[in-house]
C-alpha cells in the first residue's frame, strides 16, 4: 500500500471521527464554533504530515491518541464547556469508526484483494457512512448530553472499553492477532456482561415507571373523585340557596294552612321539605369525614344506577391511613363493585352491596360484598381481567395495602364477591 493512500486514510478518518464528535457533542451550533472547529481541522493535516516526514505510518498510529484524541476533547470541551461529555463523543466516534474497518475487511475478503483494497474501500465508504450517522445516529445520542453523569458514564462505558481494548490488543501490542483465546474472548464477554447489565437496569426502570404507573392511577382516581365532591357540594349548596330563597313562600303557605285549620296539611307539607333537604346532604355514616363524603358519593351513584349500598361501621376521625390513600382505597373497591352490580340492575333484578369497616388496635379492617355474574379468573389469589383498562384499580388497592404492610384478600363464594383487607 502506497504512502499516499495510507496518509489519506488516516486523514479521512480523522475527518469522520472529529465531525461526528462534534455532532454527538452539538459543538457546531454556532458560526464561531464552526470557524474554531474547522481551524482545529485543518491543522491535524499538518501535524500528521509532519510525523510521516520524521517517522513513519506505526509512529504515527501509534501516537495518534495524541496527535488527535485528546486535542479533539479540548477543542470540543471549549465549545462546550463540558468534558465528560465531549469524551464520551470522542470514544463513541472511534467506535463508530469501526463500522468502516469491518465492511472494507468484508469487501477485501469476498474480492480476494490486500491492504490496498482496504485503504481504498475505507476512503470510499467515509463520506456516506458519515451522512448516514450523521442523519440518523447523531440525533438519538444529542439528548444523552443533558441526562445525570450516571446515564452518560453507562453509556460512554462500551466505547471507553473498545478504545483500550484496540489499543492494547492491536496498536501497542499483537495480542489480538497472535489468538490468545482470553483476548479473542473479550469483547464477546463485554457485550454479554453489557447484555445482562442492560437487563438489569431495563428491569429496574420497569419497576419504577410501574410505580409511577400506580401513582398517576391514583392520582387521577383522587382527582376524579374530588370532582364528584365538589358537583355534590355545589348541588347541595344551590339546592340550599333554592331553598333560602324560597323560604318565604314556604312559610307563608304553611301560615295559611295553619290560619284555615289545615294542620294535617300544614305538616304534610313540612315534612316533604324536611325529606327534601335530609336527601341532599352528606350522610354520616363515621367520624372520619373523608370516608363520610366518599361513601355518601358512591351511595347517590349506586342508589341512581339502582342498585342498592348498606353501610356497617365505625371510623375514627383520625387515623393511620391518609386521606389520599383511603380515597384510593374505598373509591377503587366502591367502583368495582358498582361496575360487578350493573348487570344485574339492567336486568331489573336487585342487588346490593355490603360495605362493613372498622378499627381496632391502629388497624383499619375493610370488607366489601357484592353479587357477581359469570366467573372470575384469579392467577396468585387477584382477580385478573384481559378488557382493557380493568385491573387497574385491584392493583392500587394492592400497592396501597403492602405500603402500610397490610394484608389484602380476594374471594368468589356463592355467587358474590368478597374483598378483605386489612392495613
Amino acid at each position: 500500500m502506497s504512502v499516499a493512500i495510507s496518509y489519506l486514510n488516516n486523514l479521512a478518518v480523522g475527518l469522520f471521527g472529529g465531525v461526528l464528535s462534534a455532532s454527538f457533542c452539538n459543538a457546531l451550533n454556532t458560526r464561531k464554533n464552526r470557524c474554531m472547529f474547522w481551524l482545529f481541522m485543518a491543522l491535524i493535516p499538518l501535524g500528521q504530515a509532519v510525523v510521516y516526514q520524521v517517522w513513519d505510518a506505526g509512529f504515527l498510529k501509534k501516537i495518534y491518541p495524541l496527535l488527535v484524541h485528546v486535542p479533539l476533547v479540548l477543542v470540543l470541551f471549549l465549545l462546550t464547556r463540558r468534558l465528560l461529555w465531549p469524551t464520551i463523543s470522542v470514544l463513541s466516534a472511534y467506535l463508530c469508526c469501526q463500522l468502516r474497518r469491518w465492511l472494507a475487511l468484508l469487501v477485501m475478503t469476498l474480492l480476494h484483494g490486500g491492504a490496498t483494497t482496504q485503504a481504498l474501500t475505507e476512503l470510499l465508504l467515509t463520506l456516506p457512512l458519515l451522512l448516514l450517522l450523521l442523519r440518523f445516529v447523531a440525533p438519538a445520542v444529542r439528548p444523552l448530553m443533558d441526562y445525570p453523569l450516571r446515564m452518560q458514564c453507562l453509556f460512554g462505558s462500551i466505547p471507553a472499553l473498545y478504545y483500550c481494548f484496540d489499543y492494547l490488543t492491536v496498536v501497542y501490542t499483537d495480542l489480538l492477532t497472535s489468538g490468545a483465546p482470553v483476548v479473542v474472548e473479550f469483547m464477546p464477554f463485554v457485550c454479554g456482561a453489557a447484555y445482562l447489565a442492560f437487563l438489569l437496569h431495563n428491569s429496574q426502570e420497569e419497576r419504577v415507571r410501574s410505580q409511577l404507573q400506580q401513582t398517576q392511577n391514583s392520582l387521577g382516581i383522587q382527582l376524579t373523585q374530588a370532582v364528584r365532591e365538589i358537583d355534590a357540594l355545589r348541588t347541595s349548596q344551590t339546592l340550599a340557596s333554592q331553598y333560602r330563597h324560597d323560604l318565604r313562600h314556604h312559610l307563608q303557605y304553611i301560615a295559611s294552612c295553619m290560619e284555615n285549620g289545615q294542620t294535617d296539611k300544614a305538616q304534610a307539607y313540612i315534612a316533604d321539605i324536611c325529606h327534601e333537604i335530609e336527601a341532599q346532604k352528606v350522610q354520616r355514616y363515621c367520624e372520619n369525614e373523608t370516608a363520610n363524603l366518599i361513601l355518601s358519593a358512591f351511595v347517590g351513584r349506586a342508589g341512581r344506577a339502582g342498585i342498592g349500598m348498606t353501610i356497617r361501621g365505625s371510623l375514627p376521625a383520625f387515623i393511620l391511613v391518609s386521606d389520599s390513600d383511603l380515597c384510593v382505597l374505598l373509591s377503587n373497591a366502591l367502583e368495582n363493585a358498582i361496575h360487578a352490580c350493573q348487570p344485574f340492575a339492567a336486568a331489573g333484578e336487585e342487588c346490593s352491596i355490603d360495605v362493613q369497616f372498622y378499627q381496632q388496635a391502629d388497624k383499619l379492617f375493610l370488607q366489601i360484598t357484592n353479587p357477581c355474574k359469570g366467573t372470575v379468573r384469579f392467577e396468585k389469589g387477584v382477580p385478573v381481567s384481559d378488557q382493557p383498562g380493568h385491573g387497574i384499580g385491584v392493583q392500587s388497592i394492592r400497592a396501597i395495602v403492602r405500603r402500610y404492610g397490610g394484608v389484602e384478600s380476594f374471594l368468589l363464594r356463592d355467587g358474590r364477591f368478597i374483598l378483605r383487607m386489612s392495613i
